[in-house]
């Protein structure tokens, strides 16, 4: 009898917030009516799968069809500053909209779901995680952080480093140039963008150091070169990276 009056006085304040204040899913509309559901249902929540594919075994772009990881033609010919990059999935369905849902929504609390299903889905990769000592998001630039709010990569990586229990390092890599925005631009003028656009705060936070680079979408791979090649100039032993979709 006691146990139950704990559980009574949820289901009575869960059943005025239904009533009063009803909340609804921002991709299917559905009432959010089971405990723990905040802005999506679990039902969409779901419904974002990783992708089993192939891969270069270096910048992790997606190959179609299935078969044995490998190294792509670029990789071969000029290899990234970064040993290898994984992303959960493409940029696709469900898990697009969830992600625009998370920067551009203002919806932070997104940031926490999201980082739990890239940790669910790369948790097994071996070479993504093995040896790594901190995790580092890729940053924005004070002017824009304040426009939006946050930033969604710091937030991803986070909830990583919780996770994993390594250690996050912010405000080491900074961006101290408000280049425009990557999506602005088409694939080759990426590059020129944002070079000499990101900067280490205090190298030796970072000497000697296998570091994770964090970030939301991997596209042309520019930024995520960038990053890594400031990171490793500035004396990183390895850059790795995960990013949660790939367009």
């Amino acid at each position: 009898m006691i146990s139950s009056f704990p559980r009574i006085i949820f289901s009575s304040a869960k059943l005025a917030e239904l009533v009063f204040f009803p909340s609804f899913c921002k991709l299917c509309s559905s009432l959010l009516e089971v405990p723990g559901e905040r802005i999506v249902c679990f039902s969409c929540l779901e419904k974002v799968r990783p992708l089993r594919s192939s891969y270069c075994l270096c910048c992790g772009r997606f190959f179609e069809g299935e078969g044995r990881p490998h190294f792509c033609q670029n990789c071969l010919e000029k290899k990234p500053a970064f040993s290898c990059h994984r992303s959960c999935a493409r940029y696709t369905g469900k898990l697009k909209d969830l992600i625009l849902l998370f920067k551009y929504g203002h919806y932070k609390v997104l940031g926490k779901d999201l980082a739990r299903f890239a940790y669910s889905a790369l948790e097994k990769e071996e070479g993504l995680w093995w040896g790594v000592e901190a995790i580092v998001p890729i940053p924005l630039h004070p002017k824009r952080e304040k426009k939006r709010g946050f930033n969604q990569a710091r937030i991803l990586a986070r909830e990583l480093a919780s996770l994993k229990s390594i250690e996050l390092l912010e405000g080491q890599l900074v961006k101290v140039k408000n280049v425009p925005p990557q999506t602005s631009l088409e694939r080759e003028e990426r590059e020129k963008n944002v070079r000499g656009a990101y900067e280490v705060a205090k190298r030796k936070r970072i000497k000697g150091k296998i570091l994770l680079l964090i970030d939301d979408v991997y596209t042309t791979g520019s930024t995520l070169r960038e990053c890594s090649a400031v990171l490793r100039e500035a004396g990183a032993k390895e850059v790795r990276a995960l990013t949660l979709a790939q367009a």
